[in-house]
């Protein structure tokens, strides 16, 4: 791992200086009401966005939402949804993620995908990001590779529903792009695939490719990335009453004009509360993700199928929070159901869970979670830091340091972004003793 951070630092000194104006720092409830219905004017209605009118009628044709479904709606729906047809990164949008703030955070991605890569294999691999944003982290991961002439080692597979940021992922990634027909490109390797509906060359000549979900990923050995994706995903809030789980449910404000849906609670138990509950939980309030529990162990199985292994990154935690549904508007905190649409949904990705659903029936052996600046640290980055410092004005230091602190600072990123790294369980007794790099905690990881 030292050896090739050495590697890096001395062929990557600069580039940092020249990017870092482009990178700047930032990223900065629950009412119960009793359950009731309400109706509203057609001249209320009328001066009120599309999609709230469209959840509106949703939820009186058919009753209150689950969160989930209040979710699945505002971000991703086709036409108005808040992923669908913006740019929604950067200090324009509203929220900014590591690697906007931090070339850093890239690199040593990099760095730590080869070292664990060349460590099983030698073979050409897939790069799969899911939610790849803009796609600056893979624009930093492919400037590693080339530096380190491992770029003719990797094709890249990005998972992503947003026309928009496959646009813009596209344009930053690419020098040539073809839209393709996904029902005409069927993979080779996989007959029920309806393939990549998108196909670009970078200017180095890795191909790129982009899918509409994890599932059409040709089955290859590959490794994973998911960074800041499941936050997104849609949860299902659970709350513990006298007469047990009730599931939080989104509903209507009677004879209100602004845009803004209330909580209530649903009559007894709610099907997904029997689901998805266990009767061991302690907490009074529970949120859970179905897709995230599926999209993982979809991944496992891959890992075990077709060899590789993934890595999340994401803020979250290890069974003990309750309550963690916000909503993010121009980097503040704002309320999820106020103006739906102007802001993104999140909530905190219950890392226990993706454990326990990797692990079921030892396919999968796991790593952390540990927090985002314990592993950065373990890799090095320091290290890093204090290459580009000595070659940066002292206008570029103060921005290099504030990034850096931005995804290191425990009051700032550093301890709420949590790190979880998935292997084939057969690689267990291997990993004994060529130590997975980043996941011990407490020391420099020189291995």
């Amino acid at each position: 791992m030292t050896k090739i951070l050495r590697i890096l630092n001395r062929t990557l000194i600069n580039h940092e200086l020249t990017n870092i104006l482009m990178r700047q720092n930032l990223r900065s409830m629950i009412n119960l009401p009793n359950h009731c219905y309400s109706s509203e004017s057609s001249d209320v209605k009328i001066k009120k966005s599309t999609l709230y009118r469209q959840l509106y009628s949703k939820i009186m044709t058919c009753g209150p939402l689950s969160v989930a479904e209040y979710m699945k709606e505002i971000l991703t729906h086709p036409y108005v949804g808040y992923y669908m047809n913006k740019d929604v990164f950067g200090l324009k949008g509203d929220f900014i993620t590591s690697p906007e703030i931090s070339q850093l955070f890239g690199e040593i991605l990099a760095v730590w995908i080869i070292n664990e890569w060349i460590k099983i294999s030698k073979d050409p691999f897939q790069l799969v990001e899911l939610g790849p944003g803009k796609g600056t982290m893979i624009q930093d991961i492919l400037r590693v590779f080339k530096k380190l002439t491992f770029i003719n080692k990797i094709s890249v597979h990005l998972v992503e529903i947003s026309p928009a940021l496959s646009t813009i992922q596209a344009q930053n990634l690419c020098t040539y792009i073809e839209e393709n027909n996904p029902a005409d490109c069927k993979t080779q390797t996989q007959k029920n695939s309806i393939g990549h509906y998108k196909k670009g060359i970078t200017e180095d000549g890795v191909e790129v490719y982009w899918y509409y979900s994890v599932t059409d990923i040709p089955k290859k050995f590959s490794v994973f990335l998911a960074h800041e994706f499941f936050d997104a995903l849609p949860i299902h809030k659970f709350q513990k009453t006298d007469q047990g789980w009730s599931e939080v449910l989104v509903d209507v404000i009677p004879g209100i004009e602004e845009e803004k849906f209330r909580y209530v609670l649903s009559k007894g138990s709610s099907l997904a509360a029997q689901v998805y509950i266990s009767e061991n939980e302690s907490r009074d309030h529970v949120e859970i993700s179905p897709q995230s529990l599926v999209i993982t162990d979809y991944i496992s199985s891959f890992l075990v199928e077709c060899g590789g292994f993934a890595l999340i990154i994401d803020y979250g935690h290890i069974g003990d929070k309750t309550d963690t549904f916000r909503a993010f508007r121009k980097h503040q905190l704002y309320d999820p159901l106020l103006n739906p649409g102007s802001a993104d949904l999140t909530a905190d990705v219950d890392f226990s869970l993706i454990q326990k659903i990797a692990q079921k029936d030892n396919r999968i052996i796991s790593f952390g979670p540990i927090s985002q600046k314990i592993f950065l640290k373990n890799l090095g980055i320091d290290v890093r830091l204090e290459i580009i410092l000595k070659n940066s004005t002292d206008v570029e230091k103060e921005h290099i340091l504030s990034g850096y602190h931005m995804i290191m600072d425990t009051d700032k990123m550093g301890e709420r972004f949590k790190v979880l790294a998935l292997f084939p369980y057969i690689l267990s007794k291997y990993m004994d003793t060529w130590f997975v790099n980043g996941f011990k905690q407490g020391n420099n990881d020189q291995n």
